[in-house]
């Protein structure tokens, strides 16, 4: 068994298809039984980019509907949420003055690097984002990029 950590902006290819979706979905599937953990944050940042995505009109009502309801669905079921907390507040905010981070990216590393501390097998880091990848390579996370796959 694996673990990784996945932000939004992998997880989002799990329920919208965008390039590296086949890989995100392979990687996710429950017959892969693979551990993935989560950021509290996910839950926002995932309805933001849904609702974003529906006003923008890349994808329809319908689509909305499935993925919204898949990705709860998968949030009681399959995923580990990491609890967001003074302590990990606290430890976002010194990425956040270490590395070029955006608020969420820098709770969303926070919350990856406290599953590492605690980890007995290695953690890798799921992200689409190039600058977030760099800096939690940078802090000792193994990395991967669905959209290279």
């Amino acid at each position: 068994m694996k673990s990784y950590f996945i932000d939004t902006s992998a997880l989002v290819k799990r329920y919208i298809t965008e390039i590296g979706s086949k890989w995100i979905q392979l990687l996710t599937d429950p017959n892969a039984n693979n551990k993935l953990i989560l950021s509290r944050i996910t839950w926002i940042e995932i309805l933001s980019a849904f609702s974003r995505l529906k006003r923008e009109r890349v994808i329809d009502e319908s689509i909305f509907d499935v993925a919204l309801q898949s990705f709860e669905f998968d949030w009681y079921t399959q995923y580990h949420i990491v609890e967001f907390n003074e302590s990990l507040s606290n430890n976002a905010g010194k990425l956040v003055k270490k590395h070029p981070l955006r608020a969420y990216d820098s709770v969303q590393l926070a919350s990856a690097l406290r599953v590492q501390k605690i980890m007995t097998n290695s953690l890798i880091f799921v992200s689409s984002d190039i600058r977030l990848l760099k800096v939690a390579q940078n802090e000792g996370l193994q990395i991967e990029n669905p959209l290279i796959k």
